[in-house]
């Protein structure tokens, strides 16, 4: 005892030991502990490679957490990886700007997201609404509508937009264009697209996509309606023929037309523009049989033939006759030819006259704002809703590219390093077996004769391998990757150095070969090095310990043996600092 106390009180002896190590032996016994965390267990299924791979410890420290895993793993006290819980996704939430003659919510009801995730809908006026778009934080909407006489007021970032509604009308002095600007500000999708709702709010300017695609197709397919624009009254002098209609600035629902049947009248109008401080355009009046109107939603197509009963010269006001006609090729080619500007419409509509000469006239076309009209309004309303949600996991969970939280990936587990090719363990997936020891079988192709031995000659391969014979099957030396004959082996590297599976193989520890006694292997490890006082003796104390330990306890099983010394090795050196 007293060699042990010169010998642990030397400086230089305390000053290999690892950090923390001296106070880690004076705790309370917490040999059966693991020195991992289960998240550590976890993450390598194999718990010798941690603790053998790291260059920096000691031979004790490595000694002692090799045995405390290897009896902790067979005992079960590795927690298996328990199954994930699912992630409840919350609900994606659409704003239906539409007014309140039509309850989108059940138009919504029990549809879901890509088939998982809830649609919350929320529904209000443009004039109901208020926001705040911002560049990262998305855009936040406040909204105050009036619910069976009581006011609701909520606040909510919307995931997605249906357009129902006119943005901007001159007649009715409704302009909110600037909170399209806010919700294109924010980012947020839309059918139709907020570009193409922006873009509807002047009639002349989508005019014009008309005429691109009248130049396009000719006057044959595409027979667009003759019209004149002017940007204010000034150069509205007269008209080639008569009588024209007068379209002032931007209005819906026949609103804003006039019929002009001589040239006094023209100048009459000509002074209400000016008054008006807006553009106008003038267009030939047609003698029309009926109005035709083909709809899109999505692929859905429809055509009617609306014919007026009262006389009046405009078929949407009075009363009306609505038919449903058959879809033509030439109807379907003039609505997907419109669905195509502004990056693409998916609701639309044309408008277009036939005269009683037998010729047809092309004078507008609609967006999502489109009123419904014939006997399938609420199937055209189950149709766009089925189109919103399209949408929605279209572009929410872009084509299915974003796993769904649902059904997570499975976790990928990356495998400890190996010192070299021949090394590597069993794929992961499987069951990773244990480190065998010297005084079992060898688990190889070829057997060789049982050894049996105290735990003191008990050696470990590194990375907690099985023991591979080299192929010359010349004995190889037995080190710790801790030990300092590795460390002045290197050359001043890095400890890292040494675990990197590109090092060469000679500088790679080695696992024991079978059947030789701890004595040999002492004079092979003394051969290309110089002994070094601190480590041998630091084995002398172990194997002494040990070997004693287990002759005076007989021969008990190897996990026993291998925690019982552990706990003889703490409760030696915590007594021996404590005096």
């Amino acid at each position: 005892m007293n060699f042990l106390r010169r010998r642990l009180s030397d400086s230089s002896f305390v000053a290999n030991l690892p950090n923390g190590y001296m106070t880690d032996l004076q705790r309370p016994d917490s040999s059966t502990s693991s020195p991992a965390s289960p998240a550590m267990e976890r993450r390598h299924p194999q718990p010798l490679a941690a603790s053998f791979s790291s260059p920096g410890s000691s031979l004790f420290s490595s000694f002692s957490s090799a045995m405390k895993q290897t009896s902790a793993a067979p005992s079960g006290l590795m927690e298996p990886p328990g199954p994930s819980a699912p992630v409840v996704q919350r609900p994606r939430i659409l704003l239906v700007i539409d007014d309140a003659h039509t309850d989108w919510a059940k138009y919504f009801h029990g549809k879901k997201v890509n088939g998982e995730i809830e649609i919350r809908v929320e529904q209000a006026e443009f004039s109901e609404l208020n926001l705040a778009a911002y560049v990262t934080g998305g855009c936040m909407v406040d909204m105050q509508v009036l619910r069976n006489g009581t006011k609701v007021v909520r606040s909510f970032k919307p995931d997605f937009i249906l357009v129902r509604q006119h943005a901007y009308s001159m007649a009715l002095g409704e302009d909110y264009r600037s909170l399209v600007i806010g919700l294109q500000y924010g980012g947020l999708p839309a059918v139709n697209s907020l570009y193409s709702v922006y873009n509807f709010c002047s009639k002349p300017w989508v005019f014009s996509q008309l005429i691109k695609i009248f130049h396009s197709l000719g006057p044959e397919k595409f027979p667009l309606v003759e019209q004149t624009f002017f940007p204010n009254h000034k150069p509205m002098l007269t008209a080639p023929h008569f009588p024209v209609v007068v379209k002032l600035g931007h209005a819906h629902a026949g609103m804003g037309k006039i019929k002009v049947e001589n040239q006094h009248d023209y100048q009459d109008i000509t002074s209400m523009v000016a008054m008006a401080k807006t553009y106008a355009t003038t267009e030939a009046f047609i003698d029309s049989k009926y109005d035709i109107r083909i709809q899109k939603i999505g692929s859905n197509y429809k055509a009617y033939m609306r014919t007026s009963i009262s006389g009046n010269w405009k078929a949407n006001t009075g009363s009306a006759m609505l038919e449903q006609v058959a879809m033509t090729e030439r109807y379907r080619l003039w609505v997907d030819s419109c669905s195509e500007m502004f990056g693409g419409l998916d609701i639309c509509a044309v408008k277009a006259v036939h005269s009683k000469d037998g010729r047809d006239y092309i004078i507008e076309v609609m967006d999502s704002s489109m009123p419904l009209i014939g006997e399938h309004v609420e199937e055209d309303k189950q149709l766009m809703a089925d189109l919103v949600v399209s949408k929605m996991s279209q572009l929410l969970i872009p084509g299915g590219t974003v796993p769904s939280s649902l059904r997570p990936w499975a976790p990928q587990m990356k495998p400890a390093k190996s010192p070299g090719p021949a090394q590597l363990g069993p794929p992961l997936g499987q069951p990773q077996p244990r480190p065998p020891t010297q005084g079992g079988p060898r688990q190889t192709q070829s057997p060789q004769p049982p050894r049996t031995g105290s735990p003191s000659q008990q050696r470990l391969s590194p990375q907690g391998q099985q023991p591979l014979s080299s192929p010359s099957g010349s004995p190889q030396q037995q080190r710790s990757p801790g030990s300092p004959q590795l460390s002045r082996a290197s050359g001043g590297s890095s400890p890292n150095q040494a675990a990197k599976p590109g090092a060469p193989l000679a500088s790679q520890p080695r696992p024991p070969v079978q059947g030789r006694s701890a004595s040999q292997q002492g004079e092979d490890s003394k051969k290309p090095a110089p002994p070094h006082p601190h480590l041998n003796k630091s084995q002398s104390l172990t194997t002494s310990l040990s070997t004693s330990d287990t002759s005076q306890r007989g021969t008990p099983s190897e996990d026993e043996a291998k925690a019982e010394t552990i706990r003889n090795l703490r409760k030696s050196f915590a007594s021996l600092f404590s005096d």
